[in-house]
């Protein structure tokens, strides 16, 4: 993660209303928590940096989103493939098209899976993998963030 992107994750969830936030993949480990201090844990370095932030009151509606944000698909039963940018998830090129993919549907690593359109851009999101596509982890037009598991392949 570069130090632009953990500045400004840093910025926005201090400036959001969340007490808690966790990110992790397998190199980087984020936690974030108001009155505390922010570590990251990168594999090959440790950084330490204090978060400035003052104690919030958090509605029943932002809970459930972070909630539903902080469950992270069982990776021990296959890879996630992960949208590499902020924007709108397409799982076909057009409306009346059939889906790159489906549930079940065999692929291979570069083949495309989706599209995220981003300041109407289109970029097509490829397996990282060779497997079997064993859940679709978002709905079609669905908002997505970066980083947020779209695909688990087997």
């Amino acid at each position: 993660m570069e130090l632009e992107q953990l500045l400004k994750l840093i910025n926005t969830v201090s400036d959001s209303k969340l007490t808690e936030f966790k990110y992790e993949t397998e190199s980087v480990c984020i936690k974030m928590g108001k009155e505390s201090s922010v570590k990251v844990v990168a594999a090959d370095a440790q950084t330490t940096a204090p978060a400035a932030v003052q104690g919030a009151v958090i509605t029943a509606q932002e809970t459930k989103a972070a909630i539903e944000a902080s469950e992270e698909p069982d990776v021990q039963k296959g890879k996630v493939v992960t949208s590499p940018l902020v924007g709108t998830f397409y799982a076909a090129p057009s409306e009346d098209a059939d889906p790159y993919v489906k549930v079940g549907d065999t692929v291979k690593k570069g083949q495309v899976l989706a599209i995220v359109e981003a300041m109407k851009l289109m970029n097509e999101i490829e397996s990282e993998y060779d497997g079997t596509v064993e859940e679709i982890l978002v709905e079609n037009a669905q908002g997505v963030e970066y980083g947020q598991p779209l695909f688990r392949i087997r």
